[in-house]
Order: structure tokens, then sequence, then C-alpha cells
């Protein structure tokens, strides 16, 4: 057990799987694991590199292992796939890990703490509240359509639909119908005073943490946005430069370029799916009001004069994910360029 120098460990709810290797990738073991075993196991090692694929529980496990001596890495899980040589199956996916860890060129996922992940989960949780929201105006705009009660689409337009929503007793809903649309009303009522809880825990929170305060003073970010960065990015170090940051995101052109030609298509979409739509939401209001206002922002007129909506609207966000990357990595207070003071 002293010449191990690395371990993959494939995680499971129960059997786990792990790959010992030798400082010259010699296989010394490669045995299942039962839940209780983990941590006595690795307990009685010497220290080493343990990899594991990121996944819900190895954050959890990252910490566990970390206190006992070893150093964790957690790998992208499509970063590992192209390892697995042949079929699927815990033995060789714990390989695949084995042999992903050894490539300089796979970044691992930093570590969150207890909070961090705490701080993930209040956000998750609003934004799954959210979706049964609008999951429940949607059922109850489709029934009240049924008997012709009408109303314009969005959140916005919620009190709109419900008054056009008729006095109980109306004969244009029969009572069965009524009842169902009045439980639907309160799901939504009850949605709502959650999500408002939880932007009320967000709120307080951004107040009392300096990172959040600093990132809620650029241009498109409130404290809803400045949460999530700070929840999701724990270490903005990692990044070695505000593009790779804004590319993590997927809010870079994909690349299909051979010699000298280039070609560049549309945002990659790749990374963190929330966090790239907070920074779009955010952006497009930038963008709207210069249109509505005006702005003094130079480059601003030119790209909104130039691209169409969406376009411009992209390549803000990008702009400001870059800022958040420089506050975070850097540090500092954001300073409005001398063209947007004022916009």
């Amino acid at each position: 057990m002293s010449e191990i120098a690395t371990i993959g460990l494939d995680l499971a709810k129960q059997v786990f799987q792990a790959h010992g290797v030798d400082a010259q990738g010699i296989t010394i073991f490669n045995r299942k694991l039962r839940r209780s075993e983990v941590l006595p196991f690795f307990k009685k090692l010497p220290p080493c590199i343990v990899g594991m694929e990121a996944c819900g529980s190895a954050h959890h496990w990252a910490r566990e292992i970390s206190a006992l001596g070893h150093q964790v890495r957690i790998l992208p899980a499509q970063h590992v796939k192209p390892f697995v040589t042949r079929g699927k199956t815990d033995a060789a996916d714990a390989i695949a890990i084995s042999k992903a860890m050894k490539h300089a060129d796979i970044r691992p996922v930093p570590v969150k703490t207890a909070a961090q992940q705490a701080a993930a989960m209040v956000l998750h949780t609003r934004t799954f509240f959210v979706r049964q929201r609008v999951n429940a105006v949607n059922a109850l705009r489709g029934y009240m359509a049924e008997f012709g009660l009408v109303a314009d689409k969005g959140i916005a337009n919620f009190r709109k639909l419900v008054a056009a929503l008729p006095e109980r007793g109306d004969p244009r809903v029969p009572a069965p119908a009524r009842l169902m649309l009045d439980e639907i009303l309160a799901e939504i009522e009850t949605l709502t005073a959650r999500i408002q809880r939880m932007d009320d825990q967000i709120a307080d929170h951004a107040k009392q943490d300096e990172d959040i305060r600093r990132l809620a003073a650029i241009p498109g970010i409130r404290a809803l946005t400045a949460s999530a960065i700070k929840a999701h990015v724990p270490d903005p170090r990692s990044f070695k430069s505000a593009r790779q940051f804004s590319a993590w995101l997927g809010l870079t052109p994909k690349q299909n370029s051979s010699g000298e030609t280039r070609r560049q298509g549309s945002i990659s979409r790749m990374g963190n799916a929330e966090l790239r739509s907070l920074l779009y939401v955010g952006a497009m209001g930038v963008v709207i009001a210069a249109r509505r206002f005006g702005t003094r922002s130079a480059w601003l007129r030119r790209l909104i004069d130039r691209r169409p909506l969406k376009v411009a609207v992209v390549a803000l966000a990008n702009k400001t994910a870059r800022v958040v990357w420089a506050l975070l990595a850097k540090g500092g207070i954001y300073k409005a360029p001398a063209e947007l003071a004022g916009s």
C-alpha cells in the first residue's frame, strides 16, 4: 500500500470502486468498497492523490477524504468519459478516472465547502420554485382559455389573468372547474410567498458579503446574480484569464477552424447555464435601457447600432463576465469608465 501514487474512485450510493496505481502507472488494486468501508479504507493509506468524477456527492466525499490527509481532485465527467476503454462497468470507470488524472490539460473542479454548497442549494431551490410557478400559471391560463377567459402572457400579467376570472357561481365556469382553478391559484400564491422568502434571505446575505456587494455595483448585476456567481465560482483564480472564465460560462463563440481558416459560430453554451442565463438577463436590461434612454458608453452605442439585439446582449454579457472575473481574482471595486459615468 505504501507504493500507491493515485487512486481513481468511482462514486456510488452504496458500492464504490477504487483503482490504485503506483508512480509508473501499474495497477496495484481495483476493488469494491461498501459505503461504510470507504473512509476506514482511506484512513489506513498513506497520503496520495485521489480522483473522482464531479457529481452530486463528490464535494462531500472530497472534504471527507481530504480531512484524512489525501489530495483530492474532482474531474469533469465529460472529460473522463473518453478514457473508458470498453464497456460500462464500475471497474472501467475507476480506471478511466486514474488515466484522466495524469492529463494536466484537464482542469479539476474546485472543492466546495459545505457553506458554498448551502448557498448554491438556496439558489437551485429558488429556481425550482420559479419553474413550478411558471408551470402553474401556464396551466391556469390554459384552463381559463377553454372557457373563453384570456389575458396577456407573462408573469407580469398574472394579476390581469386573475381579474379575468369571474365570480364563483358564474355560469361560464362550472363549479368543478372553478374548484380546480382556485386550487391552482392557491398553489401560485404559496410558491410566490416561498420565492419572496428566498429573495429576502439572498438579499440579507448579500448585505453581509463584501464580494457580493462589489459585484452588485456592476451594471446588469444585482444581488441574485452576484450571489449565484459567488456560490458557483468558489475559486475564480482557477481560471487563468477573464476570457477563460467567459468561455467556461459558454459566452464565447464556437470554433471551427483549420490552418489559417477561422470560422466562428454561435456561443458554445457550455459551462454553467444558470450563471449564463442570469448574466444574459442582466445584460438585456442594460441594452434595453440604453436603447430607450440612451447611454454614455460609446462602445455600447456602436454595438447596438451595428448588431442585432440578442447579439449585442451576448457581447455585453461576455464583457460583464470578464469584469466579474477581474474583481474576484484581482480585488478592488468596480469603477465605471469615464465614458460610462452616469449611464
